[in-house]
């Protein structure tokens, strides 16, 4: 199977037309200046150096801030900088990530001309009502609109959403993953909320009219909603920010974040939890009291199965007396798994006996 390569461009808080409570672009991204052509085509050129294997596919992607937002000159200079590599055959496709009520017919035809494959939308939330209080100025309904509009122009759809907005609960959330589901997104990213400073949120967190998530609550939060996208087919492409300079532990006199479920391995965290909680339930359909289990499963999940810092081992061990021998399979599905009773407490007792 052929690995894609990213490229990616960021444009940080270019077309945004208002900042969100929790929305630091600059600091999120690392980049403060102005992206232009010549930074498209270098930053290409250099990632295209370093790209091992010359038959996997290549493509573009322009993060952060709105780009359909942008005024059309520069969109089109951007685009036009990416597309020339494209035409070359050395880039596949584009990516962009945008504001949902920055889409309509118009807007997609120019994508279109200049092979964008996926459109990624800011959702955050189903909630009207947290959408208001996080300042994000669209609606669940300019979602809606612009889903149908994409998928109707045949463009890879993605979403992002966000775990733990201002006066937002876990049922939100779980109803905001729902909502999104029925969209029929390709590709999600979920996101919990850091308070970030020089932001709204860090003037409510300050003054506590806002409290964020500790790391136990939006791991908990976030395997329900990765649970639901998981059985729907949806890919997670990613679960919390990208680790930067800026955007590390809190106490580190260099990081931008003030607080909030800050983890290097979060997304580790949830698949773990998730690996945690389907194998205590084949546990317990045992009718027996289980003393050692096998697990076959591909050796690519072996990290998520054990858990970060093998923690899912010794709850295991702790919470149910039981121990884990995993046996690596190539063949078998990532994220599939066979778990077999190896040795039973009655297994034990005959031993015993004898």
């Amino acid at each position: 199977m052929k690995k894609e390569y990213i490229i990616p461009i960021f444009v940080p808080h270019l077309g945004c037309p208002n900042t969100c409570v929790f929305c630091n672009q600059t600091k999120i991204t690392g980049e403060q200046k102005q992206v232009t052509a010549e930074d498209v085509k270098n930053t290409i050129e250099e990632y295209l150096q370093h790209f091992e294997d010359k038959e996997n596919t290549v493509e573009v992607a322009f993060f952060g801030g709105s780009f359909t937002a942008i005024e059309e000159e520069k969109q089109i200079e951007l685009l036009e900088a990416a597309f020339e590599y494209v035409k070359k055959g050395q880039v596949e496709s584009i990516r962009i990530s945008t504001r949902p009520d920055f889409i309509n017919k118009q807007i997609l035809k120019r994508l279109k001309k200049y092979k964008v494959k996926t459109i990624e939308l800011g959702v955050q939330s189903s909630n009207n009502y947290v959408l208001a209080k996080a300042q994000r100025g669209h609606t669940f309904e300019d979602v809606k609109k612009a889903s149908r509009l994409i998928r109707l122009y045949r463009f890879t759809l993605g979403h992002q959403m966000m775990v733990g907005l201002p006066e937002s609960t876990m049922l939100d959330e779980i109803n905001t993953a729902r909502d999104i589901i029925k969209l029929k997104p390709k590709i999600v990213r979920i996101y919990p909320v850091l308070v970030l400073k020089n932001t709204k949120l860090e003037e409510e967190y300050n003054k506590k009219e806002y409290e964020p998530l500790s790391i136990t609550q939006a791991v908990e939060r976030c395997k329900e909603i990765a649970d639901l996208f998981n059985k729907h087919n949806v890919k997670i492409i990613r679960i919390g920010l990208q680790n930067t300079e800026e955007i590390t532990d809190p106490k580190n006199e260099k990081s931008e974040v003030v607080a909030g479920p800050y983890h290097p391995a979060f997304r580790q965290l949830v698949e773990g939890r998730l690996w945690y909680d389907a194998i205590v339930s084949k546990i317990k359909q045992c009718n027996t009291k289980v003393k050692l289990v096998e697990i076959k499963a591909h050796p690519e999940d072996f990290n998520n199965i054990i858990g970060h810092k093998k923690e899912n081992m010794k709850k295991l061990k702790d919470l149910y007396d039981v121990e884990v021998i995993l046996k690596p399979d190539e063949n078998m599905k990532n994220g599939k798994f066979e778990l077999t009773v190896e040795k039973t407490y009655d297994d034990l007792l005959e031993e015993a006996r004898k």
